[in-house]
């Protein structure tokens, strides 16, 4: 039963540790009051060290019961890398000091007194993924993270890092007892309400209330039959939502919706706080409701696991479209009409600032300081528990504005994450095609951030070497005048964006060894990339794993698989129909496929090993379901198990 409103507890979400470096720590959390914390470090074999975290701990309200805590203490004495460090984040109170084992005893693994942490001195090994939709059917791919950690005894053996490279949330696609949880711990913490201008509706609280707002939003958007409102036409004026997500009916709107969806997906917590109270339904809508429940309840059993990963192995995360919206910026016209009506740009905007608060900032705190002191003048403005219009829209502006969520970790090998979201090369001429991932100067950057290393690791959220076939198809639709329907955002999509990042790989003094970790597409995969005609040519590794909880449907990718082997086998004159004809690609074959597949099928997270040189040693793909990891190996190697085998 959810508790009384005299009990709430003090840690909603969290802690979940964010960039972890020697000399610095960065922790997230999101506490029920403003709490005064401890951080409590012991490395194996020394003496504990007990740090104060008053002036290193910035306190936002996001409710009367929700107060977001931002941790950051740099440390005058460096930790030790490649131990374990167990640590506690203590609360401080009049009568003494509580800690994890207190107020979170489900972070801690069985038989430990301490939640712990590994800093390693190389990024030898780390795991990888996308796309998690909690009314999936399939199991929680985070799940593979926690069995290996409880499996690993040896600091040695810990990942450096968690990388989330995409849709961490689904803000535009929500199930409906998703929705009704959300509104219920909007209500039980007093998250902050807003004023809706464009909509049918005020305000926050009349869309909550509104007999619409479940299964029906698109009701609730304008539908002029202009190009700058939230509709566009296509297929013989039959109209799309700006907001092109095909299960968009629950698309989350306001600041608080979104907040209470990173604390439902993030931890068991707030589950314990509310009790399902499903809304009136139409008999259809309850069978869709009802199966929507089974998936989310198995969801909220697992999240205990999950906030088990997120106490003890940085992570690091990027935004894909899910995150914000479908097709977000996909193309010059979706930008004018989305952002050319007040009420489509709120929601973007709620969208990108409940990312700034529980993703970004926790990758690189030093540049969103000026985001934050904005956020926190919009916390003063505030009515009671309204948000003022006018300084919720003009912070809004200045995020839409902002081009510093790309990030470069300084570690061994380095590690390069892109946006590919904000900065995009738009193809000016033809409003509705696809935009390039990045623009020129973004390109620029790119560049100079990869000369003289010898190798690197790149986060792009979307594959820069993808499926050829699933790429021409999607290059049909566009010539077609239809890139929404089959997301059209893949790198090749736009020839300058494509030009360039190719020269990139080709450029005399970028590495020797790049690695492109990737997600997006719901399915697994990896190719080796050389140069054609080159001596010196670098080796490039596209691993892309995705989903965590997601799938591509299974006989669509199978069809999928085969045509692609068909038709850009190497010796297909199709191959140089393509923007990458001078580039050679050749996949890896996961060892359990069963007759040649190169594509994966299957919610988890990817493994990636590294050698010495930074290039990958190993690459595996965790299964969610808790079967045999799948290795990618090369097609001999596939092959010569098989022989044997058969020999036998």
């Amino acid at each position: 039963m959810p508790v009384t409103a005299t009990a709430l507890p003090d840690v909603l979400a969290g802690p979940l540790l964010r960039r972890m470096e020697p000399g610095r720590l960065v922790l997230w959390l999101v506490a029920s009051r403003a709490l005064r914390l401890q951080l409590w470090l012991r490395p194996d074999d020394q003496a504990s060290h007990l740090h104060a975290l008053d002036d290193h701990c910035r306190q936002l309200p996001l409710g009367r019961h929700a107060v977001l805590h931002l941790i950051d203490l740099p440390l005058q004495q460096p930790l030790p890398q490649d131990v374990r460090i167990a640590y506690d984040l203590q609360i401080v109170e009049d009568g003494g000091t509580r800690g994890l084992a207190d107020w979170a005893p489900h972070l801690l693994y069985p038989g430990a007194e301490h939640a712990d942490f590994v800093l390693r001195s190389r990024l030898d090994h780390l795991l990888h993924g996308s796309c998690r939709k909690p009314h999936h059917h399939a199991t929680d791919g985070l799940l593979c993270a926690d069995r290996l950690l409880a499996d690993q005894t040896q600091a040695g053996q810990r990942p450096a890092l968690l990388l989330m490279s995409g849709d961490q949330v689904y803000v535009d696609d929500v199930a409906g007892p998703m929705l009704c949880a959300i509104h219920q711990l909007i209500a039980r913490l007093g998250l902050f309400d807003e004023t809706l201008e464009g909509a049918v509706v005020e305000d926050s609280q009349a869309l909550y209330a509104d007999p619409v707002g479940y299964y029906r939003r698109a009701e609730l958007l304008p539908a002029l039959k202009s190009n700058q409102t939230l509709r566009d036409k296509f297929f013989g004026g039959v109209e799309k939502p700006i907001f092109t997500s095909s299960n968009a009916d629950n698309h989350l709107v306001t600041f608080a919706e979104m907040i209470a969806m990173y604390l439902l997906v993030w931890s068991p917590v707030p589950w314990t706080l509310i009790e399902e109270d499903q809304p009136p339904l139409d008999a259809l809508r309850q069978q869709r409701y009802a199966a929507e429940r089974a998936c989310v309840d198995a969801f909220r059993r697992q999240l205990g696991q999950v906030a088990r990963v997120f106490a003890h192995l940085p992570t690091l995360m990027i935004f894909d479209d899910h995150d914000v919206t479908d097709d977000w910026n996909l193309s010059a016209r979706w930008e004018q009409t989305a952002y050319g009506h007040p009420f489509s740009k709120r929601i973007i905007g709620n969208a990108l600032l409940a990312y700034l608060l529980c993703q970004g900032w926790g990758n690189n705190p030093d540049v969103f300081e000026q985001p934050l002191e904005a956020f926190a003048e919009l916390l003063q403005q505030r009515q009671d528990n309204h948000l003022q219009a006018a300084a919720q829209d003009a912070l809004i502006d200045q995020l839409l504005h902002f081009e510093r969520w790309d990030y470069v970790l300084p570690t061994t090998p380095a590690l390069l994450v892109l946006d590919t979201r904000t900065r995009r090369w738009r193809s000016e001429g033809h409003l509705s095609k696809p935009s390039g991932l990045m623009d020129w100067e973004a390109l620029c950057d790119f560049q100079q951030a990869l000369l003289d290393h010898p190798a690197c690791i790149i986060v792009s959220p979307a594959p820069m070497f993808g499926v050829k076939l699933i790429e021409g198809i999607q290059k049909l639709f566009t010539y077609a005048g239809h890139p929404l329907l089959v997301d059209a955002e893949n790198w090749m999509a736009h020839r300058g964006a494509a030009s360039v990042m190719l020269n990139i790989f080709r450029h005399s003094r970028t590495p020797r060894d790049f690695v492109i970790l990737s997600g997006d597409v719901h399915y697994s995969f990896v190719y080796r990339v050389s140069i054609r005609h080159k001596r010196a040519s670098p080796t490039i590794w596209q691993i892309t794993s995705s989903g965590i909880k997601n799938e591509f449907p299974p006989r669509l990718l199978d069809w999928f698989d085969r045509l692609n082997r068909w038709l850009y086998a190497p010796w297909s004159p199709l191959n140089w129909l393509t923007k990458r004809r001078r580039m050679r690609v050749t996949p890896l074959i996961p060892d359990r496929s069963r007759s040649g597949e190169r594509l994966w099928n299957g919610a988890g997270l990817g493994q990636v090993f590294f050698d010495e040189q930074g290039r990958p040693g190993r690459i595996l793909q965790l299964n969610a379901d808790g079967s045999k990891p799948v290795a990618f190996v090369a097609e001999r190697e596939e092959r010569q198990p098989r022989e044997i085998a058969a020999r036998s």
